[in-house]
């Protein structure tokens, strides 16, 4: 009996350390972003929408920035829909306002820019084939010296009336996480911290500025455990081409494609991820002996990241959004691989 009865203890005590020490995977929830001036319905795209079960689309409805004469924000190529949204996806208007447009604006500027920006929304969503929407996201690289104003600019977007019961979120770049006791919290409902563009991208030399795992971990860590708002995360999708004249940056050539670079005839490797123009190549906007640095995100880098990052956010749920819906900018990316890259993120 007594064998039995410490039999009986043993499985039990196994039992429960099985049930306590069980991983509990996360729900992972994919989105992405639309970042274009135009939207057409793409087959490719809505391919990818279906196949992850997307509820939402992030499309940016419109920059904000100054008019020509500084004076007063203006939208700035905004978004026009050729077609209608998939009925199976909800938009989340998504509006980019440039820092600068903060720095000189008082209280009564900023009432005004917060009651056009809304209209201004409603509009392009109704355009866009919905009805109404739940979500609307900022985005702004605050800093310091505009944080006040942009944290009052949110407030009074979150305060208007036809916003009532709408979620407002905002972008979270990772200096802003890192430096959160300097940078402040936005008076949002939940951030989307942005695990893109965190390299110095002007600086000479082989590095990865869109992504870059050594990089993100010295501002992630607690600074993400900890914050005080939920958080979303974005992912990059894409590729561009770095110009350095000199070794002074010269800027992103948004003509050159990867295609391109292995053109004997006009791109020399020098190695790694550089290339050098043998020619002038008015087309790309480069000069002989300038070179380019091909910057890309492969899946085992999207793996890596995704890997690092998932236990560090302790919900039950992880929205990923990716950056961004364009069929060219997807080819490198099956659904099995991102699928992979979500498998990661549980």
């Amino acid at each position: 009996m007594a064998a039995s009865r410490t039999l009986k203890i043993l499985i039990l005590g196994s039992w429960f350390l099985t049930l306590f020490s069980c991983h509990h995977p996360k729900a992972v929830n994919t989105s992405f972003y639309y970042w274009k001036t135009v939207y057409k319905n793409n087959p490719t795209e809505t391919s990818y929408l279906r196949r992850f079960h997307s509820s939402k689309l992030y499309v940016r409805i419109m920059d904000v920035n100054m008019d020509d004469d500084g004076i007063s924000p203006v939208p700035v190529s905004p978004i026009t829909f050729k077609d209608k949204l998939p009925d199976s996806v909800q938009i989340v208007p998504v509006v980019f306002i440039v820092n600068d447009v903060l720095k000189s604006m008082n209280k009564t500027r900023l009432d005004d820019l917060a009651a056009k920006l809304v209209k201004f929304v409603t509009a392009k969503v109704e355009q866009s084939g919905k009805a109404s929407f739940n979500e609307l996201q900022i985005d702004c690289d605050w800093t310091v010296t505009t944080r006040n104003a942009y944290f009052y600019l949110l407030n009074k977007v979150k305060l208007n009336p036809a916003l009532n019961h709408k979620i407002v979120s905002a972008t979270l770049r990772l200096h802003q996480l890192k430096s959160q006791q300097k940078m402040g919290v936005p008076p949002v409902s939940r951030v989307m911290l942005m695990c893109y563009n965190m390299g110095n991208l002007r600086k000479y030399g082989n590095q990865n500025s869109i992504l870059d795992l050594s990089e993100m971990k010295k501002y992630l860590g607690d600074n993400i455990a900890g914050y005080p708002i939920p958080v979303d995360v974005g992912l990059p999708l894409f590729s561009w081409a770095v110009a350095f004249r000199n070794k002074e940056y010269a800027g992103i050539s948004k003509r050159i494609k990867f295609v391109d670079l292995n053109n004997k005839n006009q791109f020399i490797f020098i190695g790694n991820n550089i290339y050098k123009a043998a020619e002038d190549l008015p087309e790309y906007g480069l000069q002989k002996a300038d070179e380019v640095r091909w910057e890309a995100i492969s899946v085992p880098d999207l793996q890596a990241a995704a890997g690092y990052i998932s236990p560090l956010i302790k919900a039950d749920t992880i929205n990923v959004i990716y950056f961004h819906l364009d069929e060219t900018v997807l080819r490198p990316y099956s659904f099995p691989d991102l699928q992979k890259v979500n498998n990661l993120l549980r």
